[in-house]
């Protein structure tokens, strides 16, 4: 076994990066060069073009209620531990909704299964098995969450095989084909036994597919989003191979090219490789791998790299007003010369973004950094805890955005400045909007036989419930958090989508709450609109009603009581409709739906409306918060995506399912409509849960109507 102070000086003598190896590879193009004292293939032009000036995004502006850093960007300063004014670590625009477990590794990720069970995954463990010594009794391997209650999440098991036990960066998922998949790695490589676990049945109980040699070593990986493709690398040996995963319980390696990769993402019709090499960032072409080609053939389209290069990490493709980027993140510092890993190195990578408009000739636009991160602040932050250790220190490691089509923001995970979130809808000047550093703890208090001082560990990548507004990362020696947004910051007041769609937000909050025998509605406005607030019944006894206004109050700017009386108001079901327009035209809208006894007493019922949005469920409707009656009027809805789709749409009543629409695929920008017959079906309410699933990016939600 390793402890980490082994892994301190390993990867510190590693000649050109945290990684071992050096090898060249095979088929290089005529039109790069491969430098030696820099450690990179390049054009001489790409190496131009790269050099971005290496400019601070603003510092976020930290709302009320928070805890903010100190004076410089990122920084947790050796004084502020010392004197105990770090005990409750540092937030900006960010709270903690829940929390689970006290160690953690390099990645989250997060699923909604077919019966609408979420749920989230995190390897426990920066290098296994130092956990193994923690005296918590935490189990090692991947750690299985049910997030029905985000605030109370429950780990229902532990995969604890090969894999699983020791993943280092490669734990990935396929939210298309609902397989979780890893290779044995550690920092510089394993044999690589794949392992493959199926989760579309129970989420919080994933079943073992395989468990096989079917890379040669491991370390990261990458997955095609449609799931069938999964390429286990290892930048220490030079290998990236793609398996076979057509068929889960017999992965088979198909390809195997010697490229120093690192992390790696796909495109979302499979044929494009993005690595994060040694070497720098390349892409390469897939499509033979993808089509399945007999001994296929992968050819190399462009490498780029950039002047504070260190040891890139991670690159994922994402689409920003319907233009190609990467958004590429380096780990670690190194020296000037960007030779080794160094103690708190003048070169720091962090993360950039870059222009793929033409693929072949890529070119950094901007630098995603911190304060920390810039050379002339080194020295100054040096005595920090945690700022010498060559696997820590101030510098990142892994980012991620909410869903590759105009994503709006980044989470990046920044080691000792903990979790940073930047908005990117102009790719060339990002800025911070919010940051979470958590209470700072050590390697040794779980456990590891190591000494070392208090401070974060944030490694991972983090995984989004976007819907919510909610962030999930792991920190290395404090566990897994589920952080929520101030919904001031994000999702965005107004985010654009595909095909010109604008999502706009004009509240922050809204609601309707009762009053004796009235209600009050409140709202918080983040466009200063006036708002009209209408009130419509749908029931009276077991009549369906077209929807009847019974009270309108226009021009409102601040929340207000209503009595609740009036000619139509009686028992039944209602809902109330805010409403803010712009220049004549709408601009948001939000329902409540409630019910009134024949006392007169109102009562909040679930949503049977989605508000319309950018997001890959653009709509998400029942056409009423009731249905059947003497008439028998059906159960009706209808949904449209902004791009196409795997859609399951499931009824339930009382925990059962009633019907199951077959899972197909459906197209974007069409309205999609399901009845169901009142007929037959006993009173009560009903559940309608819609999951679409369309490569990396997953939504789900769930309305209710009531049978009367």
């Amino acid at each position: 076994m390793a402890a980490l102070g082994a892994l301190a000086a390993l990867l510190a003598s590693a000649p050109a990066g945290a990684h071992v190896g050096d090898s060249e590879p095979a088929g290089a193009a005529r039109d790069v060069y491969f430098d030696r004292g820099e450690g990179a293939f390049a054009s001489r032009a790409q190496a131009q073009a790269a050099q971005a000036p290496a400019a601070i995004p603003p510092r976020a502006d930290c709302l009320p209620g928070g805890i903010p850093e100190g004076e410089m960007q990122g920084r947790v300063a050796a004084d502020d531990v010392a004197a105990g004014r770090v005990e409750q670590g540092y937030r900006c625009n960010m709270s903690v909704v829940g929390k689970s477990g006290s160690t953690g590794g390099f990645r989250v990720h997060r699923y909604v299964d077919r019966d609408g069970h979420e749920c989230a995954y995190y390897d426990t463990a920066l290098l296994f098995p130092t956990n193994a010594f923690s005296l918590s009794a935490e189990p090692t391997g991947v750690a299985v969450l049910d997030m029905t209650d985000p605030s109370k999440p429950v780990r229902t098991t532990t995969l604890l095989t090969p894999a699983m036990q020791t993943p280092h960066e490669s734990f990935n998922i396929s939210v298309e084909r609902g397989l979780l998949a890893a290779v044995t790695g550690n920092p510089t490589q394993y044999p690589g036994i794949v392992d493959v676990y199926d989760i579309t049945k129970d989420c919080r109980q994933p079943e073992l597919q395989a468990s096989l040699p079917a890379a040669i070593f491991g370390h990261e990986s990458g997955f095609a989003p449609d799931g069938r493709t999964f390429y286990p690398t290892s930048i220490g040996t030079g290998h990236t191979t793609a398996v076979d995963l057509t068929n889960p319980r017999l992965p088979i390696r198909i390809w195997e090219g010697r490229y120093g990769t690192h992390g790696m993402s796909v495109s979302d019709d499979g044929n494009r490789g993005y690595l994060a090499a040694r070497d720098g960032l390349y892409i390469i072409d897939l499509s033979e791998v993808q089509a399945r080609k007999p001994n296929p053939q992968v050819r190399e389209i462009s490498r780029l790299t950039w002047p504070n290069m260190t040891i890139p990490q991670f690159v994922v493709p994402v689409t920003i007003e319907g233009k190609p980027y990467l958004v590429e993140v380096d780990e670690y510092s190194s020296r000037e010369d960007g030779e080794g890993v160094a103690a708190n190195g003048p070169r720091v990578g962090a993360a950039r973004i870059i222009d793929i408009s033409d693929e072949r000739k890529p070119f950094v636009v901007s630098e995603i950094r911190l304060q920390v991160h810039q050379p002339e602040n080194r020295a100054k932050i040096a005595g920090d805890p945690g700022a010498r250790s060559a696997v820590q220190g101030y510098a990142a490691h892994y980012c991620n955005v909410p869903q590759r089509h105009e994503p709006g923001i980044v989470a990046c995970s920044m080691i000792l400045s903990g979790l940073r979130v930047f908005d990117i809808r102009d790719p060339k000047r990002p800025k911070e909007i919010a940051y979470h550093v958590a209470p700072p703890s050590t390697v040794s208090a779980t456990g590891a036989p190591t000494i070392d001082e208090r401070a974060n560990w944030a490694m991972s990548q983090p995984s989004f419930a976007p819907d919510r507004g909610e962030i999930w990362y792991s920190d290395g020696t404090s566990g897994f958090y589920a952080l929520k947004m101030d919904p001031r910051v994000w999702p965005f007041q107004e985010a654009r989508g595909s095909a010109g769609c604008t999502d706009t937000s004009g509240f922050s909050s809204f609601g309707a709450k009762p009053s004796g025998r009235g209600l009050r509605f409140t709202f918080a406005r983040r466009a200063e609109l006036p708002v009209q607030v209408d009130v419509f019944r749908v029931s009276r006894r077991r009549q369906v009603l077209r929807e009847h206004l019974v009270a309108r109050f226009d021009g409102r700017t601040r929340s207000f009581r209503w009595n609740g009386r009036g000619r139509r108001v009686g028992a039944g079901q209602y809902f109330v409709r805010f409403r803010m327009r712009k220049d004549g035209r709408l601009y948001d809208q939000r329902r409540v739906v409630l019910s009134r006894d024949g006392r007169g007493r109102w009562r909040v019922r679930p949503p049977h409306h989605r508000r319309a949005s950018c997001n890959l469920l653009r709509t998400f409707k029942l056409e009423r918060p009731v249905f059947g009656g003497r008439r028998g009027t059906p159960l009706a809805g209808s949904y449209r995506l902004a791009t196409r789709a795997r859609v399951t749409v499931t009824i339930t009543r009382a925990g059962k399912i009633v019907r199951r629409f077959a899972t197909s695929e459906r197209q974007a920008d069409r309205t999609i409509r399901f009845s169901l017959r009142a007929r037959g079906l006993p009173r009560g309410d009903y559940t309608v849960r819609l999951v679409a699933q369309s490569g990396e990016d997953q939504v789900t939600d769930v309305l209710t109507t009531r049978r009367l």
